[in-house]
Formats: C-alpha cells, sequence, structure tokens
C-alpha cells in the first residue's frame, strides 16, 4: 500500500467533543471524495500508563447523492501531540470496501483532514 497516495481525501469538521474521567467522544461531520458528506463517532480510551495514545471505537454513516446509506464500524488508534490528534483505523463498508483511514484532528481549530487507502486482495 502506497501511504503517499491515498485512493481519496476529505475534511471535516468535530461537532461535538465529550469528555469524561475514561474516555473522549467526538462527533464529525463533512465531505469525503466518494462518500458524499459522512457523519462519523468516535470513542477514545487512552492507555492508563501514557494518556497520549490509546484505542477507538466508532462508527460512520453517509448518504451518497443517489440516495444509497452506507454504514461502518470503525476499530483503530490514536495517539495526541499537544492539541493535534492522529487517529489510524479500518472500516469494512456496508457497499463491500474496506479502508484504512488516517485523520489528522486539531483540537483547536475542530478542523479535521482526512485520507484513505481501499484495501484490495493482493496489495
Amino acid at each position: 500500500m502506497d501511504l503517499s497516495n491515498p485512493d481519496g481525501r476529505g475534511k471535516l469538521k468535530i461537532t461535538r467533543m465529550t469528555i469524561n474521567e475514561e474516555s473522549t467522544s467526538f462527533d464529525f461531520e463533512g465531505k469525503v471524495e466518494g462518500y458524499g458528506s459522512p457523519f462519523l463517532t468516535h470513542e477514545c480510551f487512552p492507555n492508563a500508563q501514557d494518556r497520549t495514545r490509546g484505542k477507538l471505537v466508532g462508527e460512520g454513516r453517509t448518504f451518497l447523492e443517489d440516495g444509497t446509506r452506507i454504514s461502518t464500524p470503525h476499530m483503530g488508534t490514536f495517539r495526541r501531540d499537544q492539541s493535534n490528534t492522529h487517529v489510524y483505523f479500518t472500516d469494512a463498508c456496508s457497499n463491500g470496501a474496506v479502508n484504512f483511514v488516517i485523520l489528522d484532528v486539531d483540537i483547536l481549530t475542530k478542523e479535521v483532514d482526512l485520507k484513505f487507502w481501499e484495501v484490495r486482495p493482493g496489495d
């Protein structure tokens, strides 16, 4: 897989952030090439010994312009550096696609850059 050449890109915004003792939850929305205007929700669980990294679970849903609905679970990891968080996950879209996704999240501006690579057999 050539990580210098993503299959698609997108721009999202943080629309909600909820903090509690055990996790932080985020909602995102925006535009993604080939996936319309998705809505994502993630819950991040930091490692007990190093709260700058951990695991995440979530899901995404979108409607394409032709009305097709696509949904997917998300499972992955994150690492935080100051106010920037880098999120890495795979999905399993209801349209049959499986993607490796990277989100670069700026907590201060609420802006999110998304890149994805479709995982294809034999790659």
